[in-house]
């Protein structure tokens, strides 16, 4: 496993993140995620999801700059959760866990925020699963945040959430990346 470090600036913090082989966007934070992250509503005392968290960008920010959230981190990818893990510890985040876990097995609890930069390469079918399955594990009032690239499978990620959800909203984009939001 080559590992190596990236820098990146969140919310006005530093961070630090290992990376390496087999992790989503290894040599930098992706687009779409500094586009979720400057974008997504969470408020402290919130329990945050962060669903498919690749080396923990999302859910170590959210736990740093909100330290009266509850974070759970969750990839299916071991390394990816391994990595986060040290992430963690890397950036003196304690509120906050990582679970290796396929989707929402083993995770059992509601959560007032669910944060996603969804997997395009695994397909529409897992993306679209996400967001149905996100729709139980959250809290009456409760968010379903998706970024995506609106031209190339943004548009049908959105429906998908408006379907299940009954309205969806953008909370903001850039760069082509919109984030959608759906009130439970």
């Amino acid at each position: 496993l080559r590992q190596q470090t990236i820098r990146a600036r969140l919310l006005g913090k530093e961070f630090s993140f290992l990376t390496g082989s087999g992790v989503f966007s290894k040599e930098r934070v992706d687009k779409g995620t500094l586009v979720l992250i400057d974008h997504m509503i969470v408020k402290d005392g919130w329990d945050v999801l962060d669903l498919g968290c690749g080396y923990g960008a999302v859910g170590i920010c959210v736990a740093k700059n909100f330290k009266g959230c509850r974070v759970v981190m969750s990839d299916v990818n071991e390394r990816a959760a391994k990595l986060a893990r040290r992430n963690m510890l890397r950036n003196s985040v304690q509120n906050a866990e990582v679970r290796i876990v396929d989707g929402f097995e083993n995770i059992d609890e509601e959560f007032d925020a669910i944060l996603i930069n969804p997997p395009r390469m695994a397909g529409r079918e897992v993306c679209f699963r996400m967001i149905d399955e996100s729709f139980q594990h959250l809290r009456e009032k409760g968010l379903l945040q998706v970024v995506a690239r609106h031209s190339i499978g943004g548009r049908e990620l959105s429906k998908k959430m408006k379907e299940v959800f009954g309205k969806v909203k953008e909370a903001g984009k850039k760069a082509g990346y919109r984030v959608y939001v759906s009130e439970k």
